[in-house]
């Protein structure tokens, strides 16, 4: 408690005292969280999913054999379940403590389209709301020292003929009849959180339509995942929910179905995002905490993320926050980074309402180059989902949100803030020494109070 009471005076006082860019000590505390983060350490011991009997070939379903080996590594101590090169074909997959699922250069975990693979039912969120749903295709829940590593592939299977219809979108293969969350499930399933329905009585099944994450980690901590390619996923792509100490390294994700979102650290702390490529169906990184009722009852906000060095391409946002973040977030440092894409909307993005309350702030972003984005550099928006269904009466807060050495060269708008009608809820907001080329409609800003542009050129000329 103590330490982020100093980190939100540093930030503040810093902020506060900005006549055009960040200084050095805050970007230095982004080193300090990073240092906090733990290290996964295992065994030198490997064993191989072979010796338990997976097989290679499409008429092989090979989870029993691979959920064998990761349980016999977690009892003998932990080390390493080695995939080898090959095609496997799974279902589910639960990873354990002290355990490093590897795939080797040119193996390939295909996960089976067979819905029934997928009961019974786990704790997990969907879109922040608490409930049991189908099993993750890889999950873990209170496992500490956990990793997925290697140059293998890892295949969600998902398309148009079996996870993605059940959006229940005709583009993405849904006819009437057909199972999806859009004949009910969904809305059943944000009902029972705005009419405080225990969790343990949210029981969704395959007939709601709720496709599951391809990973989702629950209040694990100590966790790395590093240099695997993610295609294909269901839903969700990487789901840390109420964990600590994450490492995403040299990750690429190939997902272009309905909520194909890249990474979504929720209600999670300390998380380190490198080196990766997003080429996503959703968000590239959206971080959340929870939505409405159920980000507000366990209040946990996410906090201390950095991303740097990653490549951003397709996505609805390239670094987002929201919009599920009742539970409030903190300090997100991104530097870095090349986003590049027709098909990617905004680079910076914050999305929230006053169904979801908490106070977003404390975003420091440096060095990002756009080549394109369809919509903005960086949107704030407070009136998200304008047409939900819920309890209007939580207005978030969005303050000190910093943009420096940004260029673009081609949008549809530079900054874009839609705030509050009511009342001036976003503040602290500055853009320094910053280009946007080709920008159709320069800035927009409603319902924002103390926004600073320094130094800022749009379409060759400085803002004033």
């Amino acid at each position: 408690m103590a330490r982020n009471v100093l980190l939100l005076l540093v930030f503040s006082v810093c902020f506060m005292s900005l006549q055009a860019q960040i200084p050095n000590k805050v970007w230095n505390e982004s080193k300090k969280i990073e240092k906090q983060i733990k290290r996964t350490s295992f065994p030198k011991k490997t064993y191989s999913i072979l010796d338990f009997g997976a097989k290679e070939g499409a008429g092989n379903v090979n989870h029993e054999a691979i959920n064998l080996a990761i349980l016999t590594c977690n009892q003998n101590g932990g080390g390493m379940v080695l995939v080898p090169k090959g095609e496997f074909y799974t279902g589910p997959v639960t990873l354990k403590s002290n355990v490093r699922l590897h795939l080797e250069e040119g193996a390939e975990l295909k996960f089976s389209s067979d819905k029934r693979l997928y009961t019974p039912v786990v704790l997990t969120r969907w879109e922040g709301v608490d409930c049991y749903n189908l099993r993750p295709l890889i999950y873990a829940y209170g496992e500490t020292n956990i990793a997925i590593t290697g140059k293998g592939t890892i295949d969600g299977q998902a398309t148009n003929e079996n996870w993605w219809s059940m959006c229940g979108s005709p583009r993405y293969g849904w006819k009437e009849g057909m199972v999806a969350q859009r004949n009910g499930g969904r809305a059943k399933l944000l009902q029972y959180a705005e009419t405080f329905t225990p969790i343990d009585q949210r029981q969704m099944t395959f007939e709601d339509g709720l496709r599951p994450q391809l990973i989702n980690f629950y209040r694990c901590n100590t966790i790395l995942i590093e240099d695997v390619t993610l295609k294909n996923s269901p839903f969700w792509v990487i789901h840390p929910l109420f964990c600590e100490s994450v490492i995403v390294r040299g990750v690429s994700v190939y997902s272009h179905g309905p909520n194909s979102d890249g990474c979504d650290p929720e209600s999670s702390k300390n998380v380190l995002i490198e080196n990766c490529v997003f080429d996503t169906g959703d968000d590239c990184i959206a971080i959340k905490s929870g939505r409405n009722a159920d980000g507000r009852k366990w209040s946990v906000p996410s906090e201390n993320i950095i991303v740097r060095n990653c490549e951003m391409k397709d996505g609805h946002g390239g670094v987002v926050i929201g919009s599920e973040i009742s539970g409030g977030y903190r300090n997100l440092f991104v530097e870095n980074c090349k986003m590049d894409s027709p098909n990617l909307d905004r680079v910076i993005r914050i999305k929230t309402s006053n169904c979801r309350g908490g106070v977003i702030e404390n975003v420091f972003v440096r060095n990002i180059e756009v080549g394109e984005c369809r919509e903005a550099v960086l949107k704030i928006n407070l009136l998200y989902e304008s047409n939900e269904i819920c309890d209007r009466s939580f207005p978030p807060v969005v303050r000190n949100v910093h943009l420096e050495n940004v260029s673009s060269q081609k949008s549809r708008y530079g900054v874009l803030i839609s705030g509050l009608t009511e009342s001036i809820n976003v503040s602290n907001i500055s853009v320094y020494n910053s280009r946007f080329e080709n920008v159709a409609r320069g800035n927009q800003i409603k319902g924002a109070d103390n926004v600073r542009l320094t130094d800022l050129y749009i379409n060759g000329k400085l803002v004033e």
